[in-house]
Formats: C-alpha cells, structure tokens, sequence
C-alpha cells in the first residue's frame, strides 16, 4: 500500500499538476476575478519551475559534494538501481543515470572496493517480468567482471527496499562495513538517510551530477527552458521522499 501511496502522491506533487488544476478551475469558474489570479499564479509557476538558473542553485545546495576515496578500500560497492529502463519489447538500456553504473565499474576495476552488489527490480506500479538486476548481470559479465566479486539483487522496488534487501544479503557474506553506496547525486542524500535508519554503515559516492557550476550567468540561464520541468520533477521527488523518509 505504501509503495502504491507514494506513486500517487508524487504525481500530484508535481509543478505541471498544480498548473493544470489551476487553468482547470480557471476555465470553469464564473469568477473573473479569481479565473485571472490563477492565471497569474499558473504563469509565476511555469517560470520558476522552467528557469535554469534557479534549478541550479537548489542543486547546489542539494546535492551530496563529491567524494575521493583516495587509498581508502571497501569490501563492497552497494550501486542502487534506476540507471536501466524497459523498452517496449521488454529488454533493458541504459537512460540518463548510467553514470552510476560507470563510476561503479571503475571503483571495482581499480580495486576501491573488492566486490559490488547491485540492488534493484522493478519499480513501475504494474511490472512486467523485466528486473534491472538481470539486465545488470549480464552487462558486467559482458565485461569479464566474474560473478564470484558480483552479489545481484533484482526485488527491490524503492530505497527502502534497496537498504533492507542489501542489509540482509551482506548479513550472510564475510564483507565488512562501511560499503561505498554509489547513486546519483539527487539521490544520495535521501539514500543516505534510509540506509542509515536500516542499520547498514555505508560511505557515499555521489556521481551523475546536475549541471551544478554556478559559473557565470547568461541569458539563457533565466530564460524557461523545457527540459528543467524535468529535473525539479526529479528533485521534488527526492524532497518528498526525503520527508517521508524523516517520518518513518
């Protein structure tokens, strides 16, 4: 039920759904007075919702800073699912979070870490038989990566899953803690917090970072721009989440 609860409760969080409600009521109410302010309120929304300069700030302040572990070694890796989609004949790619699982393979090629468990399955309201950890499997064996450094989890539906799952599959290994828990960085501070309240010791390491260079700013930078509707989608999950994640 939570699982359930959770999806509906991001869709009506997002910017776009409040925009739509207010144009919604706009149209059909006989009030002009107030048809007009939800006008004004529903353009103030898309511009601060579309503008880049902003999305980059709160980034800034969101997003986990990165981390060198240096000559510092882990017994494991712990790499979150997420990076992998489903296409409509039913086998895996890779989408826009693929550098999570990228920096993963380096941190095990280069021996920081001496094995790497990936947790995730499926986590679309109505799955199909598609799991991301079967997909994974086999692109890190097509990589000569032998299964005997590999620990493969492909059940888990959200964070809250990825730690509790995890937890338990080191529980029966030899590895030690902390893990170095490699996600993107949105999403490191809200894993982090869920992973700390399963009692699972782990280090981040942050990657796939937003455009998070202040820099200097340019027109463009204030401008609306299409694809950071997107991105606050993304982030406001995670605040919400993150939320969420205090309350339990």
């Amino acid at each position: 039920m939570y699982f359930i609860l959770s999806k509906v409760l991001y869709i009506l969080i997002l910017p776009f759904m409040w925009v739509f409600g207010m144009l919604l009521y706009a149209i059909f109410t006989k009030n002009t007075k107030r048809a007009r302010k939800l006008l004004i309120y529903s353009v103030v929304v898309l511009y601060i919702f579309g503008n880049p300069l902003l999305m980059r700030l709160y980034a800034n302040a969101w997003d986990i800073k990165a981390y060198n572990p240096g000559n510092t070694k882990y017994s494991s890796i712990i790499l979150l699912g997420g990076f992998v989609s489903e296409d409509a004949n039913g086998k895996g790619f890779f989408n826009n979070s693929a550098n999570r699982y990228t920096e993963a393979v380096k941190l095990l090629q280069n021996g920081t870490a001496s094995h790497l468990l990936f947790t995730g399955g499926n986590g679309n309201l109505n799955p199909s038989g598609f799991r991301e950890g079967i997909f994974v499997q086999a692109e890190l064996r097509k990589l000569n990566i032998p299964d005997s450094l590999l620990l493969i989890e492909s059940q888990a539906r959200n964070t809250f899953e990825n730690a509790s799952f995890s937890k338990a599959i080191l529980k029966k290994t030899t590895l030690k803690p902390p893990y170095l828990l490699v996600t993107s960085a949105f999403h490191t501070r809200r894993a982090l917090l869920i992973f700390k309240k399963a009692g699972l010791p782990v280090v981040a390491y942050p990657c796939d970072y937003y455009k998070t260079n202040m820099g200097s700013v340019s027109l463009w930078d204030i401008l609306p721009d299409t694809v950071v509707y997107g991105t606050w989608n993304t982030y406001i999950k995670e605040l919400i989440g993150y939320v969420v994640a205090q309350l339990k």
